[in-house]
C-alpha cells in the first residue's frame, strides 16, 4: 500500500501563487508517474500535470507557463507551483502515483482562487 498525504491549498487572490506538496511513503517501487489531478464542482477530475518515471513532464494546456511541477526523489514527493492564478483553477486538488498497474490517490486539497 501507497499513502499520500497532500499539503499547501488554500485561499488565493488571482495572480497569487501556491504551492502543493504531496509526500509518498509505504510501498513504492517501479513508480511510472506522479502527479496533480483538479476537479472543479460539476466537472470531471482533469489531469493538471505529471512526471514520468523518465523524467518527462505533462501540463494540461490551461495551465502551460503558469505551473510547475517537481519532484524529490529521496523524499518521495512531488510538488505543484501555482502561479498567476486564475478564478478558473478553483479546484480540489489530488495527487496522485502510479506504478505497474496499480493508482493511489491523496485526499485532496481544496484550491481557491478569489476574482
Amino acid at each position: 500500500q501507497v499513502q499520500l498525504v497532500e499539503s499547501g491549498g488554500g485561499l488565493v487572490q488571482a495572480g497569487g501563487s501556491l504551492r502543493l506538496s504531496c509526500a509518498a511513503s509505504g510501498s513504492i517501487f517501479s513508480i511510472n508517474s506522479m502527479g496533480w489531478y483538479r476537479q472543479a464542482p460539476g466537472k470531471q477530475r482533469e489531469l493538471v500535470a505529471r512526471i514520468t518515471s523518465g523524467d518527462s513532464l505533462n501540463y494540461a494546456d490551461s495551465v502551460k507557463g503558469r505551473f510547475t511541477i517537481s519532484r524529490d526523489n529521496p523524499k518521495n514527493t512531488v510538488y505543484l507551483q501555482m502561479n498567476s492564478l486564475k478564478p478558473e483553477d478553483t479546484a480540489v486538488y489530488y495527487c496522485y502515483i502510479a506504478q505497474r498497474t496499480d493508482i493511489y490517490w491523496g485526499q485532496g486539497t481544496q484550491v481557491t482562487v478569489s476574482s
